[in-house]
């Protein structure tokens, strides 16, 4: 990796945010870690520096424009340059679509799409004035295909991926790239925010896992040879092949891949 690159992502203080940070600060990378919990990143901070490289942690909020705006301003301050916008924060909220209320579904599109909007719009000037730049947006499988009982996440998920897509045609032609990741279930906190946000116990999805040190891998090598889609857990692909060809019987296969909410309170 480039050890003079700027690499700038939301939600850094743990799971693939964090596990992603480490990983390109050992190439050497300045990293500008931005978040909520001031003290997870100052954690975080101290692990990128440890890695050898730079650290620059901001206290902010994706959901506000001006957090996101002010970030990248301070990151080009900083080091003089942002080569890549890692559109990272999100949470999940599990239950049928009638048992989601209008606050928990604003809330997802709010951080889960909203968040990843300002953060990309925020850097996009930069990228264009610089000649290149490149956004990476943290998706899901489900942003691929749907799972039942965790619709309101993944219509987040798509919107992500919508909005990923038209950029990456807008840009086509220039050294300004986008890469959408589709992880599958990882081992990070994320399972236990998504039970404390449903307000019940949420039962842990059949199917593969894989660890964040492995997504964190390959949006690294992504970083190095820019492409449109990651699937860290390549058969993942296959899914969304077979979605496309033959939705009905994707149906059959993914209604075993549902994360029911339990009646058992946080």
């Amino acid at each position: 990796m480039n050890p003079n690159r700027v690499i700038a992502i939301t939600g850094a203080s743990a799971g693939i945010g964090r596990a992603t940070a480490v990983r390109v600060a050992r190439d050497g990378a300045s990293v500008v870690i931005c978040a909520r919990r001031e003290a997870a990143l100052r954690a975080v901070a101290d692990e990128i520096t440890a890695a050898g490289g730079q650290a620059l942690p901001i206290v902010a909020d994706v959901t506000r424009e001006a957090d996101m705006t002010a970030m990248v301003a301070q990151a080009v301050e900083r080091f003089g340059r942002l080569d890549v916008m890692m559109c990272n924060a999100g949470f999940g909220v599990a239950g049928a679509i009638d048992d989601i209320t209008p606050d928990q579904m604003r809330q997802l599109m709010d951080v889960n799409y909203l968040g990843t909007f300002f953060a990309a719009r925020a850097a996009m000037p930069v990228f264009r004035t610089q000649g290149h730049g490149h956004v990476i947006m943290v998706s899901s499988i489900v942003g691929k295909r749907g799972v039942p009982f965790m619709g309101a996440y993944s219509a987040t998920k798509f919107a992500q991926v919508g909005l990923a897509e038209c950029l990456r045609a807008e840009v086509l032609g220039s050294d300004i790239h986008v890469t959408v990741v589709y992880p599958v279930s990882t081992e990070t906190e994320f399972f236990d925010v998504m039970s404390k946000q449903t307000g019940m116990a949420v039962t842990r999805a059949y199917g593969p896992r894989q660890d964040v040190t492995i997504v964190a891998d390959a949006i690294a090598r992504a970083l190095e040879h820019p492409v449109p889609e990651v699937y860290p857990y390549p058969r993942s692909k296959a899914l969304a092949v077979l979605n496309a060809i033959a939705p009905g019987l994707c149906d059959r296969i993914v209604k075993r891949f549902g994360r029911k909410p339990v009646r058992s309170p946080v």
